[in-house]
């Protein structure tokens, strides 16, 4: 899948803000995280993780060797590999626990570096087959992310569950595709998380 300057520049704003519930395309895909802790908190952690990397999707030069990664949190950084001596010091539980439970959801894959990770965001990237929507408190420790898939049921989507549950997701369910009145129902019955 490719994304456009215009494409991550309109997903920026929604992993900023929510999206007006009219914007919606047909249909969405929807990911059920059970979390550690407080959802608004997880939703919190989950969009201070995706707004740089957006962010660099729409301005950095990906023909360099590496990115900047000034603006993404140092928690984030530092738990993939890669993350340098004492960097293990500055990780939080919820993500030395999410780093576990990502390795037993995927069958035991590895940490994700964080310059790999970035380069995910590259508009000429592929791989990455969503794009942010919105996510939803759906109860005290459970959250909906909603991403557009373009309608596909099976999409390539490591990069996002890395970033779900180092946020702090004990499991997650899904993709499942739903029409998009669903997320809409969620989104007018509740505060923007």
């Amino acid at each position: 899948m490719m994304h456009t300057s215009d494409s991550l520049a309109a997903e920026l704003r929604r992993v900023r803000e929510r999206p007006d519930a009219d914007a919606a395309p047909p249909v969405l895909s929807l990911f059920a995280i059970d979390v550690a802790g407080d959802a608004a908190a997880y939703v919190e952690r989950l969009r201070s993780v995706l707004a740089p990397a957006v962010r660099l999707g729409c301005t950095a030069d990906f023909e360099q060797e590496s990115l900047p990664v000034d603006e993404v949190p140092g928690w984030f950084a530092a738990v993939g590999t890669g993350a340098g001596s004492g960097g293990e010091e500055r990780v939080p539980h919820f993500a030395r626990a999410g780093r576990e439970a990502y390795a037993e959801h995927t069958g035991g894959g590895r940490p994700w570096d964080l310059q790999d990770w970035l380069y995910r965001f590259d508009p000429d990237e592929d791989s990455r087959g969503w794009e942010w929507w919105d996510a939803t408190v759906a109860g005290p420790s459970r959250v909906h992310v909603w991403v557009d898939s373009w309608g596909e049921s099976f999409f390539g989507c490591q990069d996002l569950l890395w970033a779900a549950f180092t946020a702090g997701a004990v499991r997650v369910a899904g993709p499942t595709v739903q029409k998009a009145a669903a997320w809409s129902a969620e989104r007018n019955s509740q505060p923007n998380p």
